[in-house]
């Protein structure tokens, strides 16, 4: 579900993009569905996902094939079935940044002055049985505490759980350690 005023944003954010030399990079809208009960955080988009506009596109990015693993279904499926399977699933898919200023697909190039969080306020009013939040990575979890949780109700009740980055910039944790860690995506659905 994508709001009017997020839709706003997104044509103002594609429009400062193609008029501002500047590496101004927006993300995309949620991929949720009704009575989802898990929230996967990511900062922004990197660069091949914001070529082929779908989530966690770079091929060595291990998100789609772990997600696949725990859930039971193809990682090699079209993304279109990925992401119709993982909010069936009863699993949101988001970024905390709604847009930035950033170099590459780091996310320690995001300039920190240039953050626009998502509405956060507005997306846990219309899914409320969200309880958990996983954050794919220590940025997400660092962004999201410091643009977004001081606007939230101290009555939300929500765990916040940081897993390890999936990205291939987190190659020091071998794969089945970040599997393990995984599993709690599964355990709140």
């Amino acid at each position: 579900m994508v709001h009017a005023h997020q839709r706003a944003s997104q044509r103002a954010c594609l429009t400062s993009l193609n008029a501002v030399a500047v590496a101004h990079v927006c993300g995309f809208p949620p991929i949720v569905a009704a009575g989802s009960r898990v929230l996967i955080l990511g900062t922004m988009p990197g660069k091949e996902s914001l070529r082929r506009q779908q989530y966690y596109a770079h091929p060595k990015n291990a998100f789609w094939k772990m997600v696949g693993e725990i859930l039971g279904f193809d990682a090699e499926s079209p993304y279109e079935v990925r992401a119709s399977l993982l909010s069936a699933s009863g699993i949101a898919l988001w970024d905390v940044l709604q847009s930035c200023a950033r170099e590459s697909s780091l996310d320690s190039d995001i300039d920190r002055g240039t953050v626009v969080p998502n509405d956060f306020v507005d997306f846990f009013a219309a899914h409320p049985d969200i309880r958990r939040v996983c954050f794919n990575g220590a940025a997400a979890e660092e962004l999201f505490r410091k643009h977004v949780q001081p606007l939230l109700s101290v009555q939300t009740k929500i765990e916040y759980v940081r897993l390890p980055s999936t990205s291939p910039a987190n190659a020091a944790i071998p794969y089945a350690e970040k599997l393990r860690a995984w599993q709690v995506i599964a355990s709140g659905i």
